[in-house]
């Protein structure tokens, strides 16, 4: 199962309301992601930080998410994590100003 993590505590951000919007719109799109969102993802210096992973995938993190104007090149990354078998994706640019926004990217 995919799974996306957001900071829910990140200072002068939304994450718990990023959250309810991504699980809204993976639900719309019938895109299967699990959207949790967490207490502190320690990558205070650069808010709102979002994470993906998936068992045999890479994981990716980003920082600097705008909850407010960075929800479609979101789900733009999640098509693109979801269509590649080990995650590892090598043209990002589809996913817009997120791709701009990687922090890393560990093997799976």
């Amino acid at each position: 199962m995919h799974r996306i993590v957001v900071c829910s505590t990140c200072e002068r951000t939304d994450g718990k309301g990023f959250a309810a919007r991504l699980r809204a719109a993976f639900s719309e799109r019938g895109m299967e992601f699990t959207v949790q969102d967490h207490d502190c993802m320690s990558n205070c210096a650069r808010p709102l930080s979002v994470a993906f992973s998936a068992p045999g995938k890479a994981t990716y993190l980003f920082g600097d998410i705008d909850p407010a104007g960075d929800l479609e090149d979101t789900l733009a990354f999640a098509a693109l994590y979801a269509e590649c078998a080990d995650g590892w994706i090598e043209d990002a640019r589809p996913a817009g100003r997120l791709r701009h926004c990687l922090i890393g990217r560990v093997p799976g």
